[in-house]
């Protein structure tokens, strides 16, 4: 079995990292530079750096922060936020990226999946999904209607709905080249009360690439129920390592000692 991957999240807004609920109610965490360089201490497999109001904002995203963490780190760095074009992508790479993460952009233009794997290949572009339950039109007679769930831009105060069905867009994007995908659940997310698995479990099982569970940890069994009941490659946090409720050490341990491969980091710190 492969090792699974324990990727902390940096929700940059302002150059500061912060972590809400459900994409509001933002609180402080931290200056990211210096939570990146704590992470790569820790062993963290992977880091993810999104500038959260660049798309609403309608600006790029903040290169000369990006660059700074990648200077802290020695783990690959995706990052996202404000992305619109190759270009954009190609800017991210150079200031130190090793993937780019793209979501408003990738629904205003899927095309741009497509140049962006072809020009940098897969394993460069990340489709990051943000996607909420829906109604399914069922009456209490009719139980076996299966869930749905619809992708949705510019998350925030106010999500833009897109109409667009979150397991086809899933199997949309990897047909277009997207090596990888962070599937986030808007209802999850900032909730602490574990990942939306019914949802990672249905597009994990239906494309060929791994994807990334986002949205709603607050505890170690939370990643074990994501890589063992939702079928995840890669599990992402931010709030319960942010505010040092655990580290990513004893995240590591407890998937440990239920038999999860984890890559262990000697005199990794607690």
């Amino acid at each position: 079995m492969l090792t699974r991957r324990i990727i902390p999240c940096l929700d940059v807004k302002a150059g500061r990292v912060v972590k809400g609920v459900s994409f509001v109610n933002h609180r402080d965490a931290g200056n990211p530079v210096e939570l990146a360089a704590i992470y790569n201490q820790e062993g963290a497999d992977e880091l993810v750096f999104y500038d959260i109001t660049a798309s609403s904002d309608e600006r790029q995203i903040m290169v000369d922060v990006v660059e700074q963490t990648a200077r802290q780190v020695f783990i690959p760095l995706t990052v996202g936020g404000g992305i619109r074009t190759t270009d954009d992508m190609y800017r991210m790479l150079r200031a130190g990226a090793d993937k780019v993460s793209i979501n408003t952009a990738a629904v205003m233009n899927p095309q741009m999946i497509e140049d962006g794997a072809r020009r940098f290949g897969s394993q460069c572009i990340v489709l990051s999904i943000d996607a909420r339950r829906v109604p399914t039109g069922a009456d209490e007679h009719d139980q076996a209607s299966p869930p749905q769930w619809r992708v949705f831009t510019h998350t925030g105060a106010n999500p833009r709905p897109t109409g667009l069905d979150a397991v086809e867009w899933a199997r949309r994007g990897v047909e277009l080249g997207a090596g990888e995908i962070v599937l986030n659940s808007m209802d999850a997310d900032g909730q602490q009360t574990g990942y939306d698995l019914e949802l990672l479990r249905t597009i994990s099982d239906v494309v060929e690439v791994p994807v990334i569970a986002s949205g709603g940890v607050g505890s170690p069994d939370d990643m074990y129920r994501g890589l063992i009941d939702g079928h995840a490659d890669a599990v992402l946090a931010a709030s319960i390592f942010h505010f040092r409720t655990y580290t990513i050490p004893q995240v590591k341990a407890y998937l440990a000692e239920r038999g999860v491969p984890v890559r262990r980091v000697e005199g990794a710190t607690a």
